[in-house]
């Protein structure tokens, strides 16, 4: 059964300000002359709308380095899509979000490093990147648009959840995604930087709990196992190919944001291809669609329909094969691999995603360029 998709994620650009450690973006970025220009993306939109999806999202890199970001979010609006802005809070300024409000953007996510403002903007790898999102947070309330904080936790914050909240709280957001890192792509370069013990996760699902507890109607938290403590994976996207797709700044079209790392797929372009012709028949959709494709374990386990074997990406970085069971799940040949990495532990200097800025973060003694 080919399922409707619910989700597009427009990354607009690569471009970025900020130098996280983890950056989500693939290795080899799409250059600026090589985007999508606003007739194509426009009509991506209007082709997601009919082929089902409710919920767009726009992202990047920073998707306000985009000068038709305001035309952007008005054709979504028109074409009847729920529009959400994931931004970095760097320039943005708030003549900028307010023409987007009046364009019919729905809501915004705004990514926040740490609680401690020195810690953020280390993380970040730009001075004063924190004081720039509080700023944007509060012109979002102004302007009467949803807010949702977007936490990336590891082993440097993972112990201030519950002042990540009270900060989200204190922004006027609605909900706080807490979001482990996920170790591909960049983050694979950092992961014994960034990866916190078991008792750190612990700790945290108990604050969790607690937090829960305490504000319920007040704000949603949404939260989960980091995959590397985890007894079962999640969910690859809900399924590959199942419920959402990604288009890059080139205009690939993507069953994951991550699904570039995998070698040997071929991925299908909205210049040549409608929207509707690669959901249904792009092969690197259809390549582990379903159930088909698994190996035992993932084959006969009664939990295939629930996980669909967890994630493609990271079966791939730490088998060398994407078909492979997600060595998350406790019932993988190769899960055992998972705690020998998961404690694997240093406190060696980030490595920093450097894109082109004039604004970096200058702090001695942290690995800083």
């Amino acid at each position: 059964m080919l399922h409707k998709p619910l989700g597009l994620l427009a990354e607009l650009t690569h471009r970025c300000p900020l130098g996280c450690p983890y950056c989500s973006n693939p290795l080899t970025l799409d250059a600026r002359e090589d985007e999508l220009d606003t007739a194509t993306w426009l009509r991506v939109f209007r082709e997601a709308a009919e082929l089902g999806v409710l919920q767009l999202h726009l992202s990047g890199g920073e998707p306000a380095t985009r000068r038709d970001l305001v035309d952007l979010a008005a054709g979504a609006h028109a074409a009847g899509l729920y529009t959400n802005l994931i931004t970095s809070a760097v320039g943005i300024t708030e003549e900028t979000l307010g023409a987007l409000a009046e364009s019919g953007l729905d809501h915004v996510q705004i990514s926040v490093q740490d609680s401690d403002a020195a810690s953020a903007d280390r993380i970040a790898g730009y001075a004063g990147a924190f004081a720039r999102k509080r700023a944007l947070a509060a012109a979002v309330v102004r302007h009467n648009l949803l807010l949702t904080v977007n936490a990336v936790v590891h082993r440097a914050n993972i112990d201030r959840i519950g002042e990540m909240v009270d900060l989200a709280l204190a922004l006027g957001a609605s909900r706080i995604e807490i979001a482990h890192v996920q170790y591909y792509g960049w983050a694979l370069k950092n992961r014994a930087a960034l990866m916190p013990s078991r008792a750190q996760v612990e700790r945290a699902a108990t604050a969790l709990a607690e937090l829960r507890s305490r504000h319920h109607g007040r704000i949603v938290i949404d939260a989960v196992i980091p995959d590397y403590y985890a007894r079962y994976p999640k969910p690859c996207v809900g399924g590959w190919g199942r419920r959402s797709l990604n288009v890059t700044p080139g205009g690939k079209v993507l069953p994951c944001h991550a699904a570039e790392s995998l070698t040997g797929l071929e991925f299908w372009n909205v210049r040549q291809h409608s929207l509707a012709d690669i959901w249904a028949n792009s092969p690197a959709f259809n390549a582990f669609r379903g159930t088909a494709w698994m190996k035992e374990p993932c084959a006969s386990c009664p939990r295939r329909e629930l996980d669909f074997g967890g994630c493609r990406c990271q079966a791939f970085a730490l088998t060398g094969d994407a078909a492979a069971t997600d060595p998350v799940c406790q019932l993988a040949p190769d899960h055992a691999r998972v705690a020998e990495l998961a404690a694997v532990q240093t406190d060696a200097p980030y490595v920093y995603r450097r894109m082109a800025s004039r604004h970096r973060a200058d702090l001695d003694g942290d690995g800083m360029a």
